[in-house]
């Protein structure tokens, strides 16, 4: 059973960092996507950033979060700098099974990934 764990979460002022973490237990990440969503209260899950054989961030992001994985402990990190307070949600992690060449596009709808986690509330003060 493939499990995606979030945590990291919590409360920050503007400006502050949040490191966010997705462990995954039942599956390994080295041949799947795995993208970062945030959903905030009354909107649509959106697309925050991914990464793969590529790297890819949304554009209110750029610059100021950073996505990386360690194989070893088979765990995807969202670094969360510049924080403002727009960003406060609900941050989900997701994973995508990808060809053996790679995704091609990581930036696509949530529907497109396999395996979610349960959630990691963000909440920036302004």
């Amino acid at each position: 059973q493939v499990q995606l764990v979030e945590s990291g979460g919590g409360l920050v002022q503007a400006g502050g960092s949040l490191r966010l973490s997705c462990a995954a237990s039942g599956r390994t990440f080295s041949s799947d996507a795995v993208g970062w969503f945030r959903q905030a209260p009354g909107k649509e899950r959106e697309f925050v950033s991914a990464i793969g054989r590529i790297t890819v961030y949304a554009d209110g992001v750029k610059g100021r979060f950073t996505i990386s994985t360690d194989n070893a402990k088979n765990t995807v990190y969202l670094q969360m700098n510049s924080l403002k307070p727009e960003d406060t949600a609900v941050y989900y992690c997701a994973a995508k099974p990808c060809p053996i060449q790679g995704c091609r596009r990581l930036e696509v709808p949530p529907n497109e990934y396999l395996y979610w986690g349960q959630g990691t509330q963000v909440t920036v003060s302004s």
